[in-house]
C-alpha cells in the first residue's frame, strides 16, 4: 500500500506530460516526422555517389581544346574553357576545383592551381594529371582492376542513421525535459507544483520517463524507415541497441535537467542548450568521424556526452558488436546520467 502511495504521484505527473504532449501537433511533427524527412533528404543526398564530379576551369589558350577533350572524355569531370580571372575567381568562391594551363614546350607541360585544404581540389589535381599523363603516352607498368564497394553497413547512410538516432536522443532530451521545465517555471506552474505534498524526485521523475515513452517509438520509426526505405540493418541484438537508446535517453533527460534546473527565462534556457549541445552537434561525431579531428583535441571529443553513445550504437548496428564490447561506453553513459540526474537533483529550485 505504501508503495503505491509512493508510485501515485509519479504516475499522474507522467500521464499528464505525455497528454500535454499529444496535444502539440508542433511537437509530435518535429519528433516523429522531421526525423524521416531528414533520413530521406540525406540518404538520397548520398545514395550512390561515393565520389563528386570534379569541376575543372582550362585556360583558354591554343592547347585549350586538346586538355578539354581528354578530360571531358572522363565521365568524373565537369570542365570549361576560361579566361585567367575568371578562372582564379572560381577557384576563390569554391566553384571549380582546379584550374589548368599549359606551357608551351618541347614536351607537354601542364600548371595545376589548386586549394591544397580542400580534399576534392587535391583529388581534382591527380585525377586530371593521371588523365593527361595517360594521353601524353604514359603507359602503367602494373595492370589496375577497379571494383566498386556497395554493401549494407559501408555505405554512408549506414554510417548516418546511428548518429542521428543520436542526434535524435539528444535533442529530445535535452529541449523535452529542459525547455518543458523552464516553460513551466514560467508559467508559474512550478510554484502550484510546490504547494503540493509531491517529492521534487518525481516531478523531475515523470520529465524523465515521459520523454523515455516517447523516446522509444520515435528510434524504432526511424530505424523501420531507414531499412525500409535504403536497406539499413542492425548487425548486431536489437536488445543490446534498445538498452543503449533508453541509457542514451536518460542521459540527455538528465543533462537537460541539469541545463535547465536555475534558468529563468526562454532565452536563457535556449542559450544554455545551444552552447551545451554545439560541441557534440560538431565534435561527436554525427555526420562524419570525429578521426578527422587533430590527435589533440580527441580527448576533450571522446568526453562529450554524446561521443560514447555514438561509438557504441555504430558498434551494434555496423559491426554486430554484443553488450561486452560497448560496456565501456555504456559505463561513461551511465555516468553522466547519474551525476547529472543527482546535481540537478540537488541544485533544482521551484521559482
Amino acid at each position: 500500500m505504501m508503495a503505491a502511495r509512493r508510485l501515485f504521484p509519479l504516475v499522474e505527473l507522467t500521464l499528464a506530460r505525455c497528454r500535454e504532449f499529444l496535444r502539440e501537433p508542433d511537437a509530435i511533427f518535429w519528433v516523429y516526422v522531421f526525423p524521416l524527412f531528414l533520413v530521406l533528404a540525406l540518404g538520397i543526398a548520398f545514395r550512390e555517389s561515393p565520389v563528386e564530379r570534379f569541376r575543372a576551369a582550362v585556360l583558354n589558350d591554343s592547347s585549350a581544346e586538346a586538355t578539354l577533350a581528354v578530360l571531358r572524355a572522363d565521365s568524373r569531370f565537369a570542365a570549361e574553357a576560361l579566361d585567367e580571372p575568371t578562372a582564379r575567381s572560381r577557384l576563390r568562391m569554391g566553384r571549380v576545383d582546379l584550374m589548368i594551363a599549359s606551357r608551351p614546350a618541347e614536351r607537354p607541360t601542364y600548371i595545376f592551381l589548386f586549394d591544397p585544404t580542400r580534399a576534392q581540389s587535391v583529388l581534382a589535381r591527380d585525377a586530371a594529371d593521371d588523365l593527361l599523363q595517360r594521353a601524353a603516352g604514359r603507359r602503367d607498368a602494373a595492370e589496375r582492376i577497379d571494383q566498386t564497394f556497395d554493401e549494407p553497413g559501408g555505405r554512408y547512410i549506414d554510417f548516418l542513421i546511428p548518429g542521428l538516432i543520436g542526434m535524435g536522443l539528444m535533442g529530445g532530451g535535452m529541449w523535452g525535459v529542459g525547455f518543458a521545465s523552464v516553460d513551466m517555471r514560467i508559467r508559474k506552474l512550478l510554484k502550484r507544483y510546490r504547494a503540493t505534498p509531491m517529492r521534487r524526485s518525481d516531478f523531475l521523475a515523470s520529465l524523465i520517463l515521459s520523454r523515455l515513452l516517447f523516446t522509444l517509438p520515435e528510434v524504432s520509426l526511424l530505424v523501420l524507415f531507414s531499412s525500409w526505405l535504403f536497406g539499413v540493418g542492425c548487425a548486431g541484438s536489437y536488445a543490446t541497441l534498445a538498452a543503449l537508446v533508453v541509457l542514451g535517453a536518460l542521459q540527455f533527460a538528465g543533462l537537460g535537467l541539469l541545463v535547465a534546473m536555475r534558468a529563468q527565462t526562454i532565452e536563457t534556457v535556449m542559450g544554455l542548450m545551444n552552447a551545451v549541445m554545439m560541441p557534440m552537434w560538431i565534435g561527436s561525431g554525427i555526420f562524419f568521424s570525429i578521426e578527422r579531428f587533430p590527435e589533440a583535441v580527441q580527448p576533450f571529443l571522446h568526453a562529450l556526452p554524446l561521443t560514447p553513445l555514438l561509438a557504441a550504437l555504430r558498434q551494434v548496428m555496423l559491426e554486430g558488436a554484443g553488450w561486452t564490447a560497448v560496456a565501456p561506453q555504456a559505463a561513461l553513459i551511465a555516468a553522466w546520467t547519474i551525476v547529472s540526474f543527482a546535481v540537478a537533483l540537488r541544485w533544482f529550485r521551484w521559482t
